[in-house]
């Protein structure tokens, strides 16, 4: 028998937020049967396994996150756009832990072609058409503007910024400014008119 109330759609935003407050690790099925008060066996009636869970989590995060970035850039170019782009990552990786870190959960190839995955590249393509980049200037660009921002992020969920007098604001502000210089330094040349 389903319980009432119970549905893969509420079990998945029960388990995002269980990311959030315990770890993206410890969203498990048996964690949300005890949130729920009920036999994990139970919730196999909406979900297969953990694995399904996580997936939910994950594919509802990158969701989630693709929608701020698309708000935050939405009308701006250049490093208007970098910064608001960089900061929607930040804040989402700040307000929502277990997500962000879900956002990172690997996906089979078809679940992530048909995932806001594709999104988050597409956002991050169009910010970098601002800087004229060419291939494979642009795919490295890709690459380094998400390992600056998921390193940023996670290091500063960490604590790794906390035993120094300089600000993590400050840090990446400056971080942002280098990212912007380096990006128009890799200008695709314009012919001479």
């Amino acid at each position: 028998m389903v319980r009432a109330g119970l549905s893969p759609e509420r079990l998945t935003l029960a388990g995002a937020e269980l990311a959030d407050e315990v770890g993206f690790d410890q969203a498990t099925l048996s964690a949300l049967a005890r949130r729920f008060d009920v036999k994990q066996a139970s919730l196999y009636a909406h979900l297969k396994n953990s694995h399904e869970l996580k997936t939910r989590i994950a594919l509802l995060a990158l969701e989630e996150l693709a929608d701020r970035v698309a708000d935050a850039v939405a009308g701006r170019a250049g490093k208007d756009a970098l910064t608001a782009f960089a900061n929607a990552y930040r804040d989402y990786a700040r307000a929502h832990p277990g997500r962000y870190e879900a956002a990172r959960y690997r996906l089979d190839p078809q679940t992530a072609a048909a995932s806001a995955g594709v999104r988050h590249a597409q956002m991050t393509r169009a910010i970098l058409r601002g800087y004229d980049l060419a291939e494979p200037d642009q795919t490295h660009a890709v690459r380094m503007l998400g390992s600056v921002f998921h390193g940023y992020a996670s290091l500063e969920a960490a604590g790794a910024f906390d035993h120094t007098d300089v600000a993590a604001q400050q840090s990446w502000d400056w971080t942002l400014d280098c990212l912007d210089t380096a990006l128009r330094s890799r200008a695709t040349p314009r012919p001479a008119a």
